[in-house]
């Protein structure tokens, strides 16, 4: 695990954000083996080879929660925000959503080998 990932989600001042990282963090680690985690633009990144996975980073109410190589996963209707780029597709993740982390899991997998 990388360092500067560990410190960017130590530093979180929401009880709430900061599990949500730390889920979103063991779920990817655990579902894309020989992910490389680093930090990039000031927010984590995951890496597999020499695409890049997912990000996830903060805002003001919610964990933005990005997946690249996205264009052809197949998820629920209503799962990802409306976007521009077919090729990333973002989950905005709010206080008391129930977040489904197996399909997050199988998702990442599916981005992770595209």
């Amino acid at each position: 695990m990388n360092q500067e990932v560990t410190q960017y989600i130590d530093n979180i001042d929401q009880k709430w954000q900061t599990d949500t990282c730390k889920h979103l963090r063991e779920t990817i680690l655990q579902s894309v083996p020989g992910v490389e985690e680093l930090l990039q633009y000031g927010k984590p990144h995951y890496k597999k080879g020499r695409k890049f996975v997912c990000t996830y980073n903060m805002a003001k109410a919610w964990v933005s929660f990005t997946l690249f190589n996205a264009a052809s996963l197949e998820a629920p209707e209503g799962l990802f925000e409306p976007g521009d780029n077919p090729d990333r597709k973002t989950i905005k993740i709010r206080e008391g959503q129930h977040t489904d982390y197996n399909l997050l899991a199988k998702l990442l997998q599916q981005a992770a080998t595209l």
